[in-house]
């Protein structure tokens, strides 16, 4: 048996265990889209957290949890009448091809930014009114402004050079002065996001992933802020009574071992 063969009989167990649940399973009967909601978008942050650690094992299992919702759905749309499990897979596939002319159709690309940029093209064929339409409105701020600058990069709409993006960094940085000079928050919070919008456009013309970047910041801090509360709690110190030039030599001493 080959692996494509596996794969199959085991999309086939767990559909069918997904669906006895539905059946016969009090919590999984009284289940909605709107109920299961959060709980997917929990399970695609578990994948992205597997994902970021390089945790295959973790990946493996996440991979699972999101598969077992997508197969909720299935059957929740079958009972509503609305689509089935064969309607999503059939709608996905026949997308892929019609979306890669360069596999399936005689379209010629020289990259993969060639292939993006049809992408965007086939997607406005498609009905989709603006390159935009695509972004989901509830993704978080960060990843929502790379993929606005993504798409928009599709259809030709971005800096030639990378100096001149980060001109327009400084140039915001500048104007966000001059509003907290002038104790304007409002106008302030405004032009803080336009700091963030070009840092984040300028990181993606040097090949950097910004949600990336942050994210290894942000584990880099609390790995060194847990060392620097274990070395307090090690000497009897309170965090919360000690001075910051205290905290600082412990933070100094967590940098410095790792």
């Amino acid at each position: 048996m080959t692996e494509k063969q596996k794969a199959v009989e085991s999309f086939a167990r767990l559909y069918d265990i997904v669906e006895e649940l539905r059946q016969k399973c009090p919590w999984d009967r009284k289940q909605t889209f709107s109920s299961l909601r959060t709980n997917t978008i929990e399970e695609a942050f578990e994948l992205s957290d597997a994902i970021f650690d390089a945790n295959m094992d973790e990946i493996r299992k996440e991979c699972g949890d999101v598969m077992l919702h997508i197969i909720f759905y299935a059957i929740m749309g079958h009972e509503a009448g609305a689509f089935t499990m064969n309607d999503i897979l059939e709608g996905e596939c026949e997308k892929l091809i019609r979306r890669h002319p360069h596999v399936y159709g005689n379209v010629s690309v020289e990259n993969s930014t060639e292939v993006k940029q049809n992408w965007e093209k086939i997607k406005l064929q498609e009905g989709n009114r603006s390159v935009l339409s695509g972004v989901p409105r509830s993704l978080p701020a960060m990843i929502k402004a790379q993929r606005i600058k993504e798409k928009v990069s599709g259809v030709g709409f971005d800096w030639e050079k990378t100096e001149d993006v980060w001109a327009k960094v400084e140039e915001e940085i500048g104007e966000l002065k001059v509003e907290l000079e002038r104790g304007d928050k409002e106008k302030a919070t405004m032009e803080m996001g336009d700091v963030f919008f070009s840092l984040i456009n300028y990181a993606s013309h040097i090949g950097i992933n910004a949600e990336d970047a942050l994210e290894m910041t942000n584990k880099k801090f609390i790995a060194r802020f847990t060392a620097l509360e274990n070395k307090a709690r090690i000497s009897g110190k309170i965090l919360s009574e000690m001075s910051i030039d205290e905290m600082e030599k412990l933070w100094q001493e967590a940098k410095k071992q790792e």
